[in-house]
């Protein structure tokens, strides 16, 4: 299924800086990044739980927010691009 996982984490700090790190390395294991804090991933239900687990580990809830889409399988007739980045196949072969 795609989700489409969006998140804001607050970087006055530096444990802020390092959250955000965290949280866009752990979105790039499972997906591809569309935009500065938009991540693509298509995972199982298995997947998409660890996912999830370890980005709510590492936010503050008082300080960060996650947001998780759930297009299903069904994905690529909900998805549409307009403008520059040319969107990429996420399931397809990893050459350009």
């Amino acid at each position: 299924m795609m989700v489409l996982i969006t998140y804001d984490v607050r970087t006055v700090t530096s444990t802020g800086q390092r959250r955000l790190r965290q949280v866009s390395k752990i979105c790039q294991n499972y997906g591809q990044r569309v935009q500065n804090s938009v991540f693509e991933c298509v995972v199982d239900a298995a997947q998409f739980t660890s996912l999830k687990l370890q980005l709510m580990d590492i936010i503050d809830q008082d300080e960060d927010s996650l947001r998780f889409y759930q297009l299903g399988n069904q994905y690529k007739n909900k998805v549409e691009h307009i403008g520059a980045k040319a969107s990429l196949d996420v399931e397809g072969p990893l050459i350009f």
